[in-house]
């Protein structure tokens, strides 16, 4: 009798260890990029619950926010974890005041104290609310979150000294297009790539084609990944190196652009560079279509139509478009993603309900 009753114990153990580990793997890496306007605010909650937030979009009368805000109750939280600011742009780090008085932020994150006289406020500013939890990485520095790496691959005009795994030898390099610096706050950025199992979401925010070259030639030192929003709100004179995307070959694009800012955009700040009068490659030179153009690429997913190049052909499809008209005031929406332990990858369009799944190659 005793022997049956161990023995029923044992398994009623085991299945109830099963259960814990079945839920466990049925839980996901959840993702929101959330609509501030052609700004930039992106939301993680690990598996375990853990969450962290990159930027917080504009200031504008706390629009930015509030949407933050409303986006973390959606998913269940009570405070965010980790907050990375990428740099001390408005349209990345206006909104963090008002958030800060909605939801408790337990660490803060940036590049360090170094910014362009313009940029002074908002630092002072960003300061003032971070006070003692406030840490200043470097490349190769991680961000511990239950469950899912991030390591930063920039900060401070810094890069990442050695390739990760995956990483190596880039072919493309040999007579690439080369761009002058965007300077200032756009070569400090806070990078970071994230890892969930096979999963690698590269975020670089609004970091420059010229360091984008350093991470990619000779040596690429990011290896390839599943999932990368564009930099520069998908602006890609500025950003977008073609060695450097041809590099990283991303399977899913998510473009964080605005109905008049990014996609169609153009920056005359930045220009050519020739190396010894030798010629560069030509390359696409239409933000939407390099993208497209891509080995290997499975969906571009778009913050909203842009309504500076109006050209169907030089936009994705509407259906995975989160926004489709114009007005700062109407309601926002959000693009989704959920990311399974088993590398399955299922973006949702918050507009009409779109979903589309992937299956993350690995590096």
């Amino acid at each position: 009798m005793k022997t049956i009753i161990a023995g029923t114990a044992l398994a009623v153990a085991a299945l109830a260890a099963s259960q814990l580990a079945l839920a466990q793997n049925s839980r996901t890496l959840d993702i929101t990029w959330i609509d501030v306007e052609g700004g930039a605010a992106t939301l993680l909650v690990a598996p375990s619950g853990e969450s962290m937030l990159v930027d917080t979009g504009y200031a504008v009368g706390d629009r930015d926010a509030k949407r933050i805000y409303a986006a973390t109750q959606k998913a269940g939280l009570r405070k965010i974890d980790h907050l990375v600011i990428s740099h001390f742009h408005g349209d990345h780090m206006g909104g963090l005041a008002a958030l800060a008085k909605m939801i408790p932020i337990e660490r803060f994150y940036d590049h360090g104290g170094t910014v362009d006289a313009v940029d002074q406020g908002r630092l002072d500013e960003y300061k003032a609310v971070a006070g003692g939890k406030r840490t200043i990485v470097k490349p190769g520095d991680e961000i511990a979150m239950a469950g899912v790496k991030t390591l930063v691959v920039s900060s401070n005009k810094a890069l990442l000294a050695s390739p990760v795994p995956g990483g190596g030898a880039n072919a493309l390099c040999s007579d690439a297009p080369l761009m002058s610096a965007a300077g200032g706050e756009n070569q400090r950025m806070v990078g970071v790539l994230h890892s969930y199992g096979n999963f690698r979401f590269l975020n670089l925010i609004d970091l420059d084609w010229q360091m984008e070259m350093e991470l990619a030639c000779p040596i690429n030192k990011l290896g390839t990944v599943t999932l990368y929003q564009t930099s520069r709100h998908g602006s890609l004179d500025g950003a977008g190196a073609p060695a450097f995307l041809g590099a990283i070959r991303p399977q899913v694009v998510v473009v964080n652009n605005g109905p008049r800012k990014g996609l169609g955009q153009t920056d005359t700040r930045i220009q050519p560079v020739t190396i010894a009068g030798k010629p560069a490659a030509p390359y696409e030179k239409n933000s939407y279509l390099r993208l497209a153009k891509l080995p290997g690429i499975e969906g571009i997913w778009q913050g909203h139509l842009s309504l500076l190049d109006n050209n169907p052909a030089h936009s994705t499809t509407t259906d995975i478009v989160a926004k489709v008209d114009d007005s700062a005031d109407c309601q926002s929406h959000e693009i989704t993603a959920k990311v399974a332990a088993d590398g399955k990858v299922t973006i949702t369009n918050g507009r009409n309900g779109f979903s589309k799944s992937y299956v993350a190659r690995g590096n």
